[in-house]
């Protein structure tokens, strides 16, 4: 990693195990949970929890245990319950599919309505839950589930520009400033004589891609080119650990 790149991004630890670093310029907080706090703006953004992702399985007849929306909804709640954020923005696949929200158990979901209680809350649309959170928050009259919150499109957080999939780069635009999900990042390196696979951001300070938050979600290697090729330059990769957020230079990545 070259120096105005390290400058740029400036890793720090906080006491919780997170990242401080820049994107365009905002002070961003890159949390354990895979989360992304945004201080200036009381502004929580998460990325990709695929509610629902065991009971779809279930639906194929492939078992799986079924408590991946429990578990995704205790992380977020810690937090919610921790920073205590004005504004909850949910990068787009928030929901596994287009019958998620039916399927939701009912305690599951009025943990959304309490979750959601006092603050702004945002969901952006995802390949996977578009018709869903439609049904649920465009007020269809057919829709048996209603969700809190609204849906929004690709929206601005000071200079920041939130979308779901991140946009190639091209030539005369470096996507300054977005913030995606969508890719599922992961990072893996070699570490006490075997490989270690963990969920990261990934970000060369002017842009970031999210983790996945969902506790069922897979990961894609950040050295594919999906990945890879959205940065100009080597990127950092901020890996989650056990109690913190590492941040890898990406000439150790394999």
């Amino acid at each position: 990693m070259n120096a105005a790149l390290r400058q740029t991004l400036s890793p720090a630890r906080k006491i919780c195990g997170s990242l401080s670093v820049r994107i365009a310029g905002e002070a961003c907080v890159l949390r354990c949970s895979g989360a992304m706090w945004v201080p200036a703006h009381g502004a929580l953004i998460v990325a990709d929890l695929h509610l629902e992702k065991g009971s779809a399985f279930a639906v194929r007849g492939q078992l799986l245990p079924p408590y991946d929306s429990r578990a995704t909804l205790d992380r977020l709640e810690a937090e919610i319950v921790e920073l205590n954020p004005a504004v909850v923005v949910l990068l787009g696949d928030s929901f596994h599919d287009a019958k998620a929200i039916p399927r939701m158990a009912a305690d599951d979901r009025a943990r959304l309505d309490q979750l959601s209680a006092g603050r702004d809350w945002l969901w952006l649309e995802g390949n996977h839950d578009r018709e869903a959170l439609n049904r649920s928050l465009a007020r269809d009259a057919e829709a048996t589930v209603r969700l809190p919150g609204r849906i929004v499109g690709d929206m601005a957080l000071g200079a920041l520009r939130l979308t779901h999939e991140p946009e190639p780069l091209t030539a005369d635009d470096d996507r300054r400033g977005e913030v995606a999900g969508h890719l599922h990042p992961a990072a893996k390196i070699a570490a006490y004589g075997r490989g270690v696979r963990r969920p990261c951001f990934v970000t060369d300070g002017s842009r970031i891609v999210l983790p996945a938050f969902g506790a069922f979600t897979g990961g894609l290697n950040v050295r594919d080119p999906a990945i890879a090729d959205l940065f100009a330059a080597p990127p950092m990769a901020a890996a989650l650990g056990r109690d913190r957020v590492h941040a890898l230079d990406w000439a150790i990545l394999r």
